[in-house]
């Protein structure tokens, strides 16, 4: 973590524009946040400059409103929440940009908190336009990236707007980094990596990367599949692609290679159709019927990974073991989220996205070292990537930006 991060700079009594991720789900059919941990991610670094006096101008997007606006992705639900969490006022822009946002920046006193509309119903922001990203500068005297979930993203809002304000971390962005970066230097072993979900061509290359550093390699959900097909067995309809179905192969053999323990299930929970309500059974995977497709780990596959985990004194999780919203295909991401949760003795790293909201919903957050708020964000920096958000902000031995 060798970038400035907010506690590096003097914020006192200045305005600082704060780019954040409260892209948070709502309950169906209304505009009630359904899970906050994303809003309240990003409470340290707001206290911390409203504690110094700082006026704070929120930027953020919701959804994909495709640069048009959209009234059921509107900031308002959020700034209402961020209310509630903060007990403190929080204002509502009603745009991100024009001469009516700068007046109401102008109106904020200290440690005033302002939200901007969303950025994404200007199609400028995910164009990554120089002049919007001026205007949103033109706002503040400092910027703070504390949006880890969108740090991937090479917009206005995260790449741009750095070039005219001097920009640094905030305390999750910081926090992020240094617990995801320190998964590829010097860790604590066995280190062991849970991987999973349905969207498996988007971890090919993370897995390629981590792979090589893991004692235990532990596969499951959507990703399991061609594991299984490089082996030989019959999959039955579970979606698979070419693609997938070589570089699982690859990494297969190079684990060999390596004498590295690849732990795949043994028996999977297997579902007629892809439904919260289908016919569903357990069965061992050389006997996946022809039209069923694998939905979860089973249980035998379930008892082994918690046995495999015990020993582990680093883990990184990302990807659910099923089809973890669907009470009936949840049990084996359940029993990996419970074993890992009570190894207080380990370090143990969550990937964003699916998984996080799951620890989330099962109230065992609080129990892993670390939750990611960034899915793919999480998964890019694994891979070894460098985020475009992170790349623009100070370095800490730079003394000046631009």
């Amino acid at each position: 973590m060798n970038k400035k991060t907010v506690r590096d700079i003097d914020v006192a009594g200045k305005t600082v524009l704060m780019r954040v991720d409260v892209n948070v789900p709502f309950r169906p059919g209304t505009v009630e946040v359904s899970d906050d941990s994303r809003i309240t991610a990003s409470l340290p670094t707001l206290r911390y400059l409203i504690e110094r006096k700082s006026r704070v101008v929120l930027c953020a997007h919701l959804g994909r409103p495709k640069g048009k606006v959209v009234d059921e992705f509107r900031m308002a639900p959020v700034s209402k929440r961020l209310c509630l969490l903060l007990d403190l006022p929080v204002s509502q822009a009603p745009d991100c940009i024009g001469l009516q946002v700068s007046g109401a920046v102008e109106e904020l006193g200290p440690g005033g908190i302002l939200m901007l509309e969303n950025l994404r119903f200007h199609p400028e922001e995910e164009a990554n336009d120089e002049s919007f990203a001026r205007q949103l500068a033109s706002l503040a005297d400092f910027y703070v990236n504390d949006a880890f979930g969108a740090a991937h993203r090479a917009h206005a809002s995260i790449g741009a707007v750095a070039r005219f304000l001097p920009a640094v971390a905030g305390l999750l962005m910081e926090s992020e980094l240094t617990h995801l970066g320190g998964l590829l230097g010097a860790l604590e072993r066995p280190f062991i990596a849970v991987l999973g979900g349905a969207k498996v061509s988007d971890k090919l290359a993370a897995l390629k990367k981590l792979a090589p550093k893991v004692d235990t390699l532990m596969i499951g959900g959507g990703m399991a599949v061609p594991f299984l097909k490089a082996k030989g067995y019959a999959v039955g309809a579970s979606p698979l692609e070419d693609d997938e179905l070589d570089a699982a192969a690859e990494v297969a053999r190079q684990a060999a290679g390596r004498d590295q323990t690849l732990l795949l299930p043994k028996d999977v929970v297997v579902a007629a159709e892809f439904s919260e309500s289908a016919d569903h059974k357990v069965v061992p995977v050389d006997g996946i019927p022809a039209s069923w497709r694998v939905m979860d780990i089973g249980p035998e596959t379930a008892a082994e990974y918690e046995d495999a985990l015990r020993s582990a004194r680093t883990v990184v999780w990302n990807g659910t073991m099923g089809v973890a919203e669907w009470a009936a295909f949840a049990e084996g991401t359940t029993r990996i989220a419970t074993a890992l949760a009570g190894m207080s003795e380990a370090t143990t790293v969550i990937g964003g996205g699916s998984t996080a909201e799951t620890v989330s919903v099962l109230g065992l957050a609080d129990k892993m070292t670390h939750v990611s708020t960034g899915g793919g964000a999480s998964l890019e920096l694994l891979e070894g990537k460098t985020l475009p958000g992170v790349a623009v902000l100070m370095d800490k031995q730079t003394e000046s930006h631009g």
